[in-house]
């Protein structure tokens, strides 16, 4: 028989009101938050006008990206992590629908006329909290990449199509976390078409580089 949550429904209702949640914590616009509290300036006016951490790199500095990539990845891993055990249901695909909710806000935040950044930070920390070995290969990538190219979107995209690659050959991995895998891999290429237009052209910044391009 039904516990009395799942015949009512209300645990259907409590999943869904943490995805509400998920997304209003991914849309958390950190990078806003610290460039105008500690700096006073606006990045979305600024630089690649993004609202990441490699905007706040450039435009800010160090002192400034640090936080906001601390930020970035608890706001997306919290949700995949801690939401799982409040919600009374069992599906698998929770963690992962709360991870997503998470990348959409950050994304499209609600608190700065629904723009944000490009989701790798906060899609790292997701993948820390359903799926910490395909994450870790891909953070793997994304420092090699940097390493070799020195261009963050090489690097994001490189380990973005790593761990999808990683959500096709991974053992135990299950069904919601190798599809999750796949939608990180095309959302951060989509998100970075602009970027790919760039590099095309050869006119991508460069990290330690004297321009300000559509960075994360």
């Amino acid at each position: 028989m039904l516990s009395e949550p799942y015949a009512t429904g209300e645990s259907l209702t409590n999943a869904l009101l943490l995805v509400l949640a998920a997304y209003v914590a991914g849309a958390t616009p950190s990078a806003f938050w610290i460039g105008r509290a500690f700096h006073g300036k606006d990045l979305r006016k600024l630089g690649s006008r993004n609202l990441g951490a490699t905007n706040a790199l450039r435009v800010l500095g160090w002192r400034a990206a640090l936080p906001v990539v601390v930020l970035d990845v608890f706001k997306g891993f919290a949700p995949a992590w801690w939401f799982p055990g409040m919600d009374g249901r069992t599906a698998a695909w929770w963690p992962v629908a709360y991870g997503a909710a998470a990348i959409v806000g950050h994304v499209f935040s609600f608190w700065v006329r629904f723009r944000g950044g490009k989701g790798v930070a906060t899609g790292a920390g997701v993948l820390a909290g359903v799926a910490p070995v395909a994450g870790l290969a891909g953070l793997a990538v994304w420092v090699v990449a940097l390493s070799a190219w020195r261009t963050v979107s090489v690097a994001s995209i490189a380990a973005a199509l790593a761990v999808g690659c990683a959500g096709l050959f991974l053992p135990g991995v299950g069904a919601p976390e190798r599809i999750f895998m796949g939608f990180v891999a095309v959302f951060v290429v989509w998100a970075h078409r602009s970027n790919i237009r760039r590099l095309l052209a050869g006119e991508e910044p460069r990290i330690g580089g004297s321009r300000d391009g559509d960075g994360e």
